[in-house]
């Protein structure tokens, strides 16, 4: 059993753009079930939960998706430090953040730097490797995990070992590290015994920071000033703007892990992917006997090792194979297996487009709880929304639609102008053009109803804040 408590870093600013539509930039792939019930977020939470091994954890997530994170962390009971990045400046800048917050909370700290989108199988052998590559953490070593491979890929990158390192078994100094190879390299690096480089790391907190202060000074003054000049906001700790908006966008393993002499690597086979594409989950998914995953309302006939994904539509294949089909709420991808690292291509031919479903999800998350269009027009626009219990939107107005609010579930308590009225299930109640008005969750259920707008503009922006619990303007 370690003896040294860890703070967990999780890194939770990925857009996951090659797992569109069921990912987008809006919500992205670390708050999908991707590979259970839970979300790849909850489960890497739950993976360091353990309290002997781990402290609470710091989470760096960006401002947009604050109470999706809070949220998620609070179903599954985890307490966590949630960091917001005022903007994006890649990997470095936030590890170099957290490991600062870690390092004013407990000068000695052991940090875990940890994706929040990788699926890990067997937690018990990750837990493992964590109890390996302490022991030259302690030494001042950075310990990356690599992964043994279970084929040759150019999907990832790879490391080779090196000397064993005395006093920490299992460990290893990094002779080199490799970029994503070909194909005719990857066979070669796996004959060798090299490893695939899963991007999480173990190290003190001080032996990273000193690191980026002698090979990426640009980046870490900047990320540590952000952090030791941080501010509290509601459930949130939020970096100085000015301070991290300086520090150069390069990720960890440029600005470091490179690098510096002080890399070394746990060997270890714990069930890694970083489910970086549909074809990635199709390794990873439960078959049936021909080789289909089929996830959702799904069928397959006549077809075979195809990755067939629904959330709400029956999507059925016939005669098709090695195939990806993923259909959501508004949108449907069909591509090959081969091809599907080339989703990304296509979310950038969307985004040049000008298309808005390239980056937002039909189903929009607010603090407060969540809503879906469901169908639109010219001068219509209808949405399902869900308010949480004891939750309420902001005292708002709107200056070009109207409203009409029927309750499908729950209890809602409606403010327009001077008026409070109680709304149950069946009924109805309707807001004028420029009404000042509120909708609150009174009770200990969710809140459903169907909101019916019409107007010339129906846009989102089309809001006057006048109270607002979450404070946004």
């Amino acid at each position: 059993m370690a003896q040294t408590k860890i703070i967990p870093i999780i890194l939770c600013g990925g857009a996951g753009e090659r797992l569109w539509p069921s990912s987008r930039a809006s919500y992205p792939k670390q708050f999908l079930p991707l590979s259970g019930d839970r979300t790849l977020l909850q489960d890497t939470a739950l993976r360091v939960s353990d309290p002997d091994r781990f402290e609470d954890p710091i989470v760096i997530a960006s401002e947009a998706h604050r109470f999706i994170v809070a949220e998620l962390l609070e179903q599954i009971g985890v307490n966590a430090t949630i960091v917001l990045e005022p903007c994006r400046r890649d990997s470095a800048a936030a590890i170099a953040a957290g490991a600062r917050l870690a390092e004013m909370r407990d000068p000695d700290a052991a940090v875990l730097v940890l994706a929040s989108d990788h699926v890990i199988r067997d937690p018990q052998a990750f837990l493992t490797a964590v109890d390996a590559g302490l022991a030259a953490a302690l030494q001042g070593r950075i310990v990356t995990f690599g992964i043994e491979p279970t084929e040759p890929t150019s999907k990832y990158g790879y490391i080779r070992p090196g000397a064993a390192i005395e006093g920490a078994p299992g460990v290893e100094i990094v002779d080199a590290f490799i970029e994503k190879p070909d194909r005719a390299t990857a066979e070669r690096l796996v004959a060798e015994g090299c490893c695939w480089n899963s991007g999480n790391f173990l190290s003190l907190a001080r032996t990273l920071l000193g690191e980026l202060k002698a090979l990426a000074p640009a980046i870490e003054g900047p990320a540590v000033a952000a952090a030791e000049t941080a501010t509290p906001d509601l459930a949130f700790l939020r970096l100085d703007p000015a301070s991290f908006a300086r520090a150069e966008a390069r990720s960890i393993d440029y600005a470091v892990m490179e690098k510096t002499p002080r890399a070394a690597v746990a060997r270890a086979a714990f069930g890694w992917s970083d489910v970086g594409s549909w074809s990635a989950l199709w390794d990873i998914a439960e078959h049936d006997s021909d080789g289909n995953a089929l996830i959702g309302p799904a069928a397959a006939v006549g077809s075979s090792n195809c990755y067939v994904r629904s959330e709400k539509h029956l999507t059925a294949v016939v005669g098709v194979h090695d195939a990806v089909v993923v259909t959501t709420q508004d949108a449907v991808l069909v591509t090959t297996r081969d091809n599907a690292d080339r989703v990304k291509e296509m979310v950038a031919a969307l985004k040049a487009k000008g298309e808005p479903m390239a980056t937002e999800a039909s189903l929009s998350h607010r603090p407060w709880g969540s809503y879906q269009i469901i169908d639109q027009g010219g001068r219509f626009q209808v949405k399902r929304i869900t308010v949480k219990p004891k939750r309420k939107l902001s005292l708002q107005s709107h200056v070009h639609r109207s409203e009409h609010w029927i309750v499908v579930q729950g209890t809602a308590r409606v403010t327009i102008d001077a008026d409070v009225t109680i709304v149950g299930e069946n009924q109805s109640v309707y807001i004028p053009l420029g009404a000042v008005h509120r909708l609150e969750n009174p009770g200990v259920i969710p809140l459903h109803l169907i909101e019916v707008q019409s107007g010339p503009y129906l846009g989102e922006d089309d809001i006057v804040r006048y109270e607002d619990d979450y404070r946004r303007e």
